[in-house]
């Protein structure tokens, strides 16, 4: 992208509202509540012919630098500093009020360019609140509204006046540097085959787990700055939040998400929209790390995460954070490595890692078990080893006799992978008993070294090529 842009503002003017509009995409939440948006979040965003990088960021509220609003009022000074440009975004209905003065002073000691945006101009009696806007120093305020897409064109000028037609537009040659398509395949390839893992091919993986487990300490770990907002408070990550970064060579995108508590709790219309956000990001993911908080860990509402991550077909990996806070390691190590085999039958095998977001231990192992799985999530198995193990598995165990008669497995062959999915064509597909099925599973699981990862089996009749000639004979 050829420049940045940050959208700043007090709490409920309708930053996120305008980030949305210009990324193309309901990317950020949007309530009546005001503070909704805690972290900066980053996205591609599009206005006419500029392409550009915005930054979303939480609303000016004073208070202390160690409490949440002030924390969170870090966050939005590293934006406007790591911007070329701040869109400062006032409410034309409501007016002005101390805390937009208090952010002009702030804007205009940064030496940067600034816009003041009168977003909500086009509610009736607006134009009192757009013309106070001049008083503030900061050039001719720009009318808009977010919501309806009103104002963009005026926008898109008023940001190439302030930066220049030479910032704005870079070169063709820097154009197509910059948009080349780098995002990972999509779901409709999924069915391809892949002889061979691809060692440098991105990876997105999505940090899931209850309210305060340590989601976002332990990915400002992974990037060695505090990037998202943590605190002791439970339930601080609202949004869904992408961060990119290298590991050995490899780029990583790491979502963070809300926590997720038991469902009958959530009854905020807020928490609701950052659980769906945080479910999106699980569908989105290839691999989902499940953290759970060491001390107090299988909860209820963890097992019922990971059978969530499991029933979406992703690659999972349990991190067992805070384990700074463990006394007696061995001993707690052997619990849990027994509680994950009894509790998650489902999983067996899972990679579990014991690992600490604040210290940073056990982070390699971490990542190595993230690639390790999804390996195992991405493998094929050729059709002729298939059919080799399923005469082998009938020999050992064969299917039984449903109603007296008994059920013939024919031919096995794997359809997909990004979770391995197998086909067997066989007599009665709808009397396969249940037992059979996972003796199968497990049988994979075991003989094809696929540990942790859901494996999908789905019984198949074979065609009767008789079926045509005995309908004309009636």
């Amino acid at each position: 992208m050829s420049f940045t842009v940050a959208i700043v503002g007090r709490p409920n003017v309708g930053k996120s509202t305008l980030f949305n509009r210009l990324v193309g995409k309901k990317l950020a939440l949007v309530d009546d509540t005001p503070g909704v948006t805690r972290d900066r979040r980053p996205g591609d965003a599009k206005l006419v012919d500029l392409k550009f990088r915005i930054i979303d960021t939480a609303g000016l509220e004073q208070s202390a630098p160690d409490s949440l609003q002030g924390r969170m009022w870090a966050q939005t000074e590293q934006a406007i500093d790591e911007a070329d440009l701040s869109l400062f975004v006032i409410d034309a209905k409501a007016g002005l009020t101390p805390a937009d003065e208090t952010l002009a002073e702030m804007l205009r000691r940064r030496g940067k360019p600034v816009i003041v945006v009168a977003n909500k101009s086009e509610a009736r009696g607006s134009d009192g609140g757009f013309y106070d806007a001049f008083t503030l120093g900061l050039g001719e305020p720009c009318p808009i509204s977010a919501e309806h897409g009103q104002g963009m064109l005026d926008l898109r000028d008023a940001i190439v006046d302030a930066l220049g037609e030479d910032r704005a537009f870079p070169p063709a040659e820097d154009v197509a540097e910059t948009d080349v398509d780098i995002r990972p395949t999509g779901a409709g390839e999924d069915e391809e085959a892949e002889p061979a893992y691809d060692e440098t091919k991105p990876l997105r993986v999505a940090i899931v787990g209850r309210p305060n487990a340590g989601k976002s300490t332990l990915i400002n770990r992974f990037l060695g700055e505090d990037r998202l907002l943590t605190g002791p408070e439970a339930g601080i990550t609202r949004d869904s939040i992408s961060v990119e970064w290298d590991w050995r060579g490899r780029t990583i995108k790491m979502f963070d998400t809300a926590g997720m508590r038991r469902k009958a709790k959530v009854q905020e219309k807020l928490e609701k929209l950052s659980v769906a956000d945080a479910l999106r990001a699980i569908r989105f993911a290839e691999t989902v790390v499940i953290v759970f908080d060491a001390t107090i860990p299988f909860e209820k509402q963890d097992l019922q995460i990971v059978d969530l991550v499991l029933r979406e077909g992703r690659a999972a990996v349990l991190a067992f954070n805070k384990w700074d806070l463990v006394e007696n390691w061995q001993t707690v190590l052997a619990d849990l490595r027994e509680k994950t085999e009894r509790l998650l039958p489902q999983a067996r095998g899972i990679r579990a890692v014991p690992i600490s977001g604040h210290t940073g231990y056990g982070l390699d192992r971490l990542m190595q078990a993230i690639i390790e799985t999804d390996k195992v999530w991405n493998r094929r198995i050729s059709t002729a080893r298939l059919n080799r193990w399923l005469e082998s598995q009938q020999v050992q165990h064969p299917p039984p006799a449903v109603s007296g008669r008994r059920l013939k497995l024919k031919y096995m062959t794997q359809v997909k992978a990004r979770p391995p999915g197998f086909m067997i064509s066989c007599t009665r597909p709808e009397a396969v008993p249940e037992s059979y099925t996972r003796y199968l599973i497990n049988g994979l699981r075991n003989d094809f070294d696929m540990p942790g990862v859901p494996i999908r089996v789905h019984f198949r009749a074979s065609d009767n090529p008789y079926e045509s000639k005995a309908r004309k004979r009636r």
